[in-house]
């Protein structure tokens, strides 16, 4: 079963390609109005002010590097970037974007992936929120591989919709028109969602508040500080 939702997500991230940077940015039917722009907005900015802060430096490893949104970021404070991603259609974006002076790009399933060395820090966003449950301690294992010792994890993923629905401009908060973002009750968190030529997919999708999460990677041998941003986000970093 995890396998099955692993290869269909990898399947989704591929078509959603063209249209990532349409959500992020908030352009054409991802455009929730003006007081929704501002907030998001202002969350972003908090997670950049957030990373500055982190003292990434030396080699980074970046999982789930996507369409490059993070990569740019990062490129400022470290000397290499390893970006990892499923997807060739992503990772094409993410180098038109960002170039690859610094930065190598691999496709790979991260969970069949040895890391080829280690690296001062790991970071990835918005993927934990996708991890299978059969999957969660396999990956924790590849970034205890991937760090090295004293090295850092840094991660940003969606607030729980509550959250979001409750500190955020208005009911509209966490707006997708291709998917609906409310907590699932089905088997191993699956949503389902459309991308723009209306094929659908199964991915799956995990909500949790901060102490939930910092719970869970510390039963895989991390210490970990997760919080919000003011409505849309979590951040957190974690080490050994």
């Amino acid at each position: 079963m995890a396998d099955d939702v692993v290869n269909e997500q990898i399947e989704y991230y591929a078509a959603r390609a063209p249209e990532y940077n349409d959500w992020w940015e908030r352009r054409g039917e991802f455009d929730a109005g003006p007081e929704f722009a501002r907030a998001w907005q202002t969350d972003i900015e908090a997670l950049e002010e957030w990373l500055a802060g982190c003292h990434v430096h030396g080699r980074v490893l970046e999982i789930a590097a996507g369409t490059g949104n993070w990569t740019g970021e990062l490129t400022r404070y470290a000397d290499t970037i390893t970006a990892v991603d499923s997807s060739r259609e992503t990772l094409d974006i993410n180098q038109r974007l960002n170039g690859d002076e610094n930065v190598e790009f691999i496709v790979a399933d991260v969970f069949a992936w040895d890391p080829p060395q280690q690296y001062d820090s790991v970071f990835f966003s918005f993927w934990l929120s996708h991890i299978p449950e059969g999957h969660w301690a396999g990956f924790w294992d590849l970034v205890s591989k991937a760090l090295v010792p004293g090295g850092r994890v840094m991660f940003i993923d969606n607030a729980h919709p509550a959250h979001s629905a409750e500190n955020g401009p208005g009911d509209r908060s966490i707006t997708d028109p291709h998917h609906d973002m409310t907590p699932s009750d089905r088997p191993d968190w699956l949503q389902q969602r459309e991308v723009r030529n209306g094929a659908t997919y199964s991915v799956v999708k995990r909500y949790w508040w901060p102490h939930e999460l910092a719970e869970l990677i510390a039963a895989e041998g991390f210490a970990a500080d997760v919080e919000h941003t003011g409505f849309a986000f979590i951040r957190g970093t974690a080490h050994q």
